[in-house]
């Protein structure tokens, strides 16, 4: 598979636009001499000072400050008190927006994802389906945790690409989940009957239109 790493430009964009690109490529995470890679399939935005969901929603702060940062870096919460979520920080820097990645198809590395949830999870047995279905399952599996906040995804460590005249599969939007404020927006895509994704859509399917 020839993949090519995005440009620092495809993040610095509107974040609905990003959003919705992201869907298909590919997340990439380079562990010793291993490629975890995996398609992304279902991702969140989270619209700053303009959503009542976001973390950013009320300003910076310790905890979210990599969100203001500049287009293109990872940024990593903890949440529960158990997992860890990673999101791409979107358009210009002290603008305050990600992209939260909920479920990618394991493409290369499986056997690693496997032993990294396995030990997260302390299951014996791993369906593969269910494998980087959620977004602290991704985390598990690509083994992203607070020493990744603030990784720039235009280095070596981990980092998004494309195939290059792949086909794009036109997305699908609606609400958010498992949140209680904004929900009124369908900041939520996915690629339509791909079973990596994370849960059934809770509203009627419709195209995305991000541009």
């Amino acid at each position: 598979m020839n993949l090519r790493k995005l440009p620092r430009g495809f993040y610095l964009r509107p974040t609905l636009t990003v959003a919705g690109d992201l869907l298909g490529l590919f997340l990439v995470r380079r562990i010793g001499k291993r490629l975890l890679v995996g398609r992304i399939v279902e991702v969140e935005a989270y619209l700053g000072e303009r959503d009542p969901a976001s973390h950013a929603y009320r300003g910076r702060t310790k905890r979210n400050e990599v969100m203001f940062w500049r287009g293109g870096h990872l940024y990593v919460y903890f949440t529960y008190g158990m997992h860890f979520c990673c999101n791409v920080v979107t358009e210009d820097e002290g603008i305050g927006r990600a992209v939260l990645l909920r479920a990618v198809e394991p493409v290369s590395g499986a056997d690693v994802m496997i032993r990294n949830r396995k030990r997260s999870s302390r299951r014996n047995s791993m369906d593969i389906t269910d494998l980087c279905r959620g977004p602290a399952r991704l985390c598990q599996a690509f083994r992203i945790d607070h020493r990744d906040n603030g990784s720039d995804l235009c280095g070596r460590k981990i980092w998004i690409a494309a195939e290059p005249n792949a086909e794009r599969v036109s997305p699908r939007r609606t609400a958010r989940i498992g949140i209680s404020n904004g929900t009124e927006h369908r900041w939520r895509f996915y690629l339509p009957n791909n079973r990596f994704v994370s849960r059934t859509p809770p509203h009627p399917l419709t195209p995305t239109r991000t541009r």
